[in-house]
């Protein structure tokens, strides 16, 4: 099929872009990698009269690192950052993370921002910057805010930005010190949208034997990013091991409150939560206790 008729707008400077956000509003559509929008556009499920394409928007595709936070611009596309050396040095969560995104034709024009703004609950990367505390750079012709990733994800498909809002950057701070990482998901095929996923991060402390923090979030069993605090809180200040790991993923299973659908039961999905809490916490586990010369869990 082909797209309704729309207006295209080509902006080429950010006060541009926003401008036409101002004027059109509800009406216009952000075009970036277009991986989310276009199929939508083809199948006319979405008909916007007005398109406003940022890719020529200088300011929007930097891709570095101020003050040891790590910026990502809105038209950075996802194999940038996956392929980024000084990413995969100091936030490794986030290339794991992305091999799990589509195919690489697919992270080739997609947009890591145009991700999260599009906000499928089953997509790795908003639970990945939950896990990683991040924060999102808000701009309109108004003026610009900054939301906590935990804030800004409402419900499916739903995020706290305005009609005339842009998201322009994501900044993510750095994990925390000599901590381990795990993106693990269950797909029925590469490339699928999870049935469930989890973004981990486990630090130890110096004696190399109890956890110092952790953060467990979860993607696909709900209508947003379950960061499952509960779960966390009882990891902290104990000797990792597998039953600690069990309980952990128990506590996550309490919290998660998943839906049915053609792919998965609601129960499915709940159970899922408990074997990725296990895998995840495990994986990170081995990897903060190498960075720490100790061993893994017994």
């Amino acid at each position: 099929m082909k797209p309704a008729p729309f207006e295209y707008f080509d902006p080429r400077s950010l006060p541009e872009a926003l401008d036409l956000l101002a004027t059109y509003g509800v009406e216009g559509k952000v075009l970036a990698g277009g991986q989310s929008l276009l199929p939508l556009l083809y199948l006319r499920l979405a008909t916007p009269p007005y398109l406003i394409d940022i890719n020529r928007v200088a300011d929007l595709g930097t891709l570095h690192v101020e003050d040891g936070t790590l910026c990502i611009g809105a038209t950075v596309r996802q194999r940038a950052v996956e392929r980024d050396p000084t990413v995969r040095a100091g936030w490794p969560l986030i290339p794991e993370a992305l091999r799990w995104v589509g195919h690489a034709a697919i992270r080739t024009r997609g947009t890591f921002c145009g991700s999260l703004a599009h906000a499928d609950p089953s997509a790795e990367l908003p639970a990945v910057v939950v896990a990683l505390d991040g924060e999102l750079r808000l701009a309109s012709a108004a003026g610009e805010r900054t939301v906590p990733a935990a804030d800004f994800f409402v419900t499916y498909l739903t995020t706290v930005l305005e009609p005339t809002e842009l998201l322009v950057e994501v900044r993510l701070p750095p994990p925390p010190p000599c901590s381990g990482h795990a993106f693990v998901e269950v797909a029925r095929r590469h490339g699928d949208f999870a049935l469930a996923g989890l973004a981990c991060l486990l630090a130890l402390e110096a004696d190399g034997r109890h956890i110092a923090a952790v953060r467990l979030a979860f993607t696909g069993v709900g209508g947003t990013p379950l960061r499952a605090h509960a779960a966390e809180k009882a990891l902290v200040g104990e000797v990792a091991s597998p039953a600690l790991f069990a309980r952990a993923g128990e506590l996550a299973q309490a919290a998660a409150e998943p839906d049915s659908d053609l792919h998965a039961s609601a129960e499915y999905r709940r159970h899922l939560v408990g074997v990725l809490a296990r895998r995840g916490l495990a994986q990170a586990h081995a990897r903060a206790a190498a960075l720490r010369g100790g061993s893994p869990a017994g």
